[in-house]
């Protein structure tokens, strides 16, 4: 296991490129931060976790089962993988964070592009975090009115 890549594995690279090309600008691997995010985006206060299926055990794909041997010991190693994300995540989003995870199944070639898509829109969408935070600062700077324009 100590060949086991904890940061630039491929899909991590997969994704920061198209976000890259997108125009978002990110922190990769921000160690200020419960999990160490694989991308933290500021500006759109989002944090992305980018998942293999296997070590993060993602429910209900065929990408995650129990090996056959040491059963006692990948179960509980997983299940603590497990629980850990979620604590990680609780503690992020009681922060004001908006928390992604995208898992390596969804990065299949078939539906890669649609994925890297929904991820752009779940970033960048109006209802996300970062635009209410900015209308709010449009808000706090002045009145708007019904065009959109600050006055």
């Amino acid at each position: 296991m100590s060949h086991i890549r904890g940061k630039d594995t491929r899909i991590e690279v997969l994704v920061r490129r198209y976000l890259f090309s997108r125009g978002l600008r990110f922190r990769k691997n921000d160690r200020r931060y419960p999990g160490h995010p694989d991308v933290v985006l500021p500006k759109w206060h989002t944090i992305v976790f980018i998942n293999g299926c296997f070590w993060h055990a993602h429910q209900g794909c065929s990408k995650y089962s129990i090996p056959k041997s040491n059963v006692e010991f990948w179960t509980a190693k997983l299940t603590r993988n497990h629980d850990r994300d979620i604590a990680q995540h609780a503690a992020l989003e009681s922060a004001g964070w908006h928390v992604i995870v995208v898992w390596k199944c969804e990065l299949a070639k078939p539906v890669r592009e649609a994925r890297l898509e929904r991820l752009y829109t779940e970033i960048t969408a109006p209802g996300s975090m970062a635009s209410n935070e900015l209308a709010g600062l449009a808000n706090a700077a002045g009145s708007i009115n019904a065009g959109g324009s600050i006055v």
